[in-house]
């Protein structure tokens, strides 16, 4: 098993959240060739220095946010029928997506046996109507769409990452890992990670300590400083969705510098031609994540996500980057 600390740079005083790590920039090997074919194909990449959030925006400061500007956010916007044809007329309320656990085994195929359109459900009632975020503050804010997570960096004078950004620091310097913390998911038996312990969706055995969301830096950092960057909630990054990589594998020489992902043509969804919603890569994986059905708590894995929906399971993280760097790609 790699040794994780070895590659550990000094980093900031991370003591209070909101604190950010240095992470150097260079050149890794974006994606994977081993698991979800969305995450081939592997090819170097080269990143320019930036410093990002130890954490995950909590609850605690995206309520600053709205206190400071009067942000609405898009689960508490009406929707405009237009953009989803077909749809039940009722459900066209101001919402978002709630994980519910099953009573017992289901057909996994089928994500709307635990998804559930839930009208009332948004950042500050993440579980809908009755919910709240008491006690929740040092949670990361969840049922936030991207608009919300761009706005939110503009206002602390932050930026989201690109996929390669937040790729390369969840590797926290540990060439071909599996995992932002070496090669075993649980090192010795321990859990490092918030993720689903037990047959999903219906029976999490919750052996990590949390059977939802768990408090930011509930577990140890990654060689980079980084907490929680996967397990927990997936992060919104703002490159276009595309079904693989881009990359030449028989070009191995070619690394691109600071790409920023597929144009947005191809990001919609083809299994729902009718809805014109683009999609947004999301990485690092959540507490849903289960050996048994999304093996997704991965540097290298990826996932779709429309850019108007928030979710149970979906928050983010801000960097700031040093300088722009000659070559940047778009």
């Amino acid at each position: 098993m790699r040794n994780a600390a070895a590659a550990a740079p000094a980093l900031p005083d991370q003591g209070a959240t909101g604190a950010m790590a240095r992470i150097p920039g260079g050149t890794f090997l974006m994606g994977s060739d081993l698991h979800y074919p969305e995450e081939g194909p592997a090819h170097p990449v080269r990143v320019g220095a930036f410093d990002m959030d130890v954490t995950t925006v909590t609850n605690a400061q995206f309520a600053a946010f709205v206190a400071a500007t009067g942000y609405v956010t898009v689960a508490e916007r009406p929707l405009d029928p237009a953009l989803y044809p077909g749809a039940d007329a009722a459900m066209l309320v101001p919402g978002a997506l709630v994980f519910r656990m099953t009573e017992g085994p289901v057909d996994t195929r089928d994500i709307s046996n635990w998804w559930h359109w839930t009208p009332g459900a948004h950042w500050r009632a993440p579980e809908g109507p009755g919910s709240s975020i008491d006690g929740r503050e040092d949670h990361p804010v969840v049922q936030v769409a991207f608009e919300d997570a761009a706005a939110y960096a503009r206002w602390a004078g932050k930026e989201l990452p690109s996929e390669a950004e937040w790729e390369f620091a969840a590797r926290g310097g540990i060439e071909g890992a599996e995992f932002a913390w070496g090669d075993e998911l649980a090192p010795g038996g321990v859990h490092v990670a918030n993720t689903w312990q037990g047959p999903f969706p219906w029976r999490n055995f919750a052996t990590d300590g949390f059977e939802r969301t768990c408090p930011v830096q509930s577990f140890p950092a990654n060689p980079y400083g980084l907490h929680e960057v996967c397990g927990n909630v997936w992060e919104w990054t703002t490159d276009w969705w595309a079904a693989q990589h881009a990359a030449d594998p028989k070009k191995p020489c070619c690394a691109p510098v600071n790409p920023r992902g597929p144009a947005i043509e191809g990001s919609f969804d083809p299994a729902q031609p009718a809805i014109r919603i683009p999609r947004k890569v999301v990485k690092g994986g959540s507490f849903l994540c289960a050996p048994s059905y999304c093996r997704r708590y991965r540097p290298a894995a990826r996932h779709a996500q429309m850019v108007d929906t928030g979710m149970s399971h979906i928050g983010f993280r801000c960097i700031r980057r040093h300088s722009a760097s000659p070559g940047d790609t778009a």
